[in-house]
């Protein structure tokens, strides 16, 4: 789900650098959402395999 972010994040900063507002800023918003949802995953497997080992 990383690549995913950084694969938008290229295209926003390309599409911005070309002048295509409307692509980046939607590019932009799509890896923002999937990189909190990368975090958000993150948190529960880390939370997940703590209390697995903890038993």
């Amino acid at each position: 789900m990383l690549y995913w972010t950084l694969v938008f994040l290229v295209i926003a900063l390309i599409a911005g650098a070309l002048g295509f507002g409307g692509i980046a800023g939607a590019s932009a918003g799509i890896a923002q959402i999937l990189f909190f949802v990368f975090l958000v995953l993150l948190v529960i497997s880390l939370l997940a395999g703590f209390f697995r080992s903890a038993r």
